[in-house]
């Protein structure tokens, strides 16, 4: 069926195209390793390479009008993609670099190096030797990679010696109940609460907005917190486990965050550390400020939250956008708060996450309402 009317699969029919993206930068990596393929050349193939990759899933969408979850769950995994291709053409530029000027292996600070190859943890961490560049310009490793719960690439991952089974078996349990109880949570308290808030968003009553977005706060939040356990400590560690992949720092005690900007530096750790490695210091080596690079990652991330709900949504309205970047002032205002009492800062981040969110989904709920099921 799927073969032979894609476009009745418009989100698998995304997936399947997505290949095409990857292997067109693997090739590039190994025309630059064996042909000497310019620099400028590969540049300006990758960067195109790379806006296709963003762009073409958009017009599809818009113009096929696929299931809103499915689509959203489609340019996620595109986005992630596009996270996970900057940083292999990134490492691997650095890696050509030193192999270039005959360097027999990678010293940049955060690689996984000898130290991590020589010893074993708890978790049975596995002695392998190391990959050198370009070694590493293997499908199968890209694919890892691909796979991998990180954005940042590495040509030596630390693995373990085999698969525990009871341990995975929990976090595959954990990801089933857990999903079944969010889409009971979201269809038994969510929906009923936004459909009921419609009309007072559309008559603009500010007193009952103001109850409706109360009465959503505590159940949103409830929802968000199960789906980031889901997320962050069921899935990412079921791929993980099934991958052998012992990095399993996904997350630290953001919710001990006495500051916005500590808030987003533990929350998501693969985000954090591939903005961190990616974004923030490249800016900083190239003479932007410390503001100035701190800005550019959140406009990014503005940008990506915006396309994760816009795009699914056929609709622009930059609720997302407007604010991720409105977390710029009120970052510097929590880290003033912090300055008096660190227990203030992690009240006033508490109550971003809380507040924050019900009045994007309103928002998005009004408009998208009005857009699709109001008479015209």
């Amino acid at each position: 069926m799927f073969v032979r009317n894609p476009y009745s699969w418009p989100c698998l029919t995304l997936l399947v195209v997505m290949n095409v993206y990857i292997f067109i930068a693997f090739a590039l990596e190994c025309l630059q390793a064996k042909t000497g393929l310019p620099n400028g050349v590969a540049i300006f193939f990758k960067v195109i390479n790379l806006l296709l990759l963003i762009t073409l899933p958009s017009v599809f969408i818009l113009s096929v009008a696929p299931d809103p979850l499915g689509a959203c769950f489609a340019c996620g995994l595109h986005t992630t993609t596009f996270c996970k291709l900057w940083s292999y053409h990134h490492v691997n530029s650095w890696c050509r670099e030193a192999w270039q000027s005959k360097l027999n292996q990678r010293t940049r600070k955060g690689s996984i190096d000898q130290y991590l190859h020589s010893k074993s943890s708890t978790n049975g961490d596995m002695q392998t030797a190391l990959v050198q560049y370009p070694d590493n310009l293997t499908l199968k490793d890209l694919y890892y990679f691909m796979l991998a719960p990180t954005l940042c690439y590495e040509l030596n991952f630390p693995r373990t010696q085999r698969i525990r089974k009871g341990f995975l078996l929990r976090r595959i349990s954990e990801m089933v109940l857990l999903t079944n109880l969010i889409l009971m949570l979201t269809q038994q308290w969510i929906l009923p609460t936004i459909r009921n808030s419609l009309k007072p968003i559309s008559d603009m009553d500010y007193g009952r907005m103001m109850e409706r977005l109360l009465k959503l706060a505590i159940p949103n939040h409830i929802i968000w917190l199960i789906c980031f356990y889901t997320l962050f400590h069921s899935s990412m560690n079921v791929a993980a486990e099934l991958l052998r992949f012992s990095d399993r720092q996904f997350y630290l005690d953001w919710w001990n965050a006495p500051t916005i900007n500590d808030f987003w530096n533990r929350w998501n750790m693969p985000v954090h550390k591939f903005a961190l490695r990616h974004i923030y210091r490249p800016l900083l080596k190239s003479g932007f400020s410390r503001l100035q690079a701190s800005g550019a990652v959140f406009l990014l991330s503005a940008f990506f939250h915006e396309y994760l709900l816009s795009v699914p949504l056929a609709m622009f309205r930059a609720w997302a956008f407007t604010g991720m970047m409105m977390q710029i002032p009120y970052s510097i205002v929590v880290a003033k708060i912090s300055k008096f009492d660190w227990k203030f800062g992690n009240t006033a981040v508490w109550i971003s996450l809380i507040i924050g969110q019900p009045i994007a989904i309103l928002m998005y709920w009004h408009d998208y309402y009005i857009l699709n099921y109001m008479p015209k």
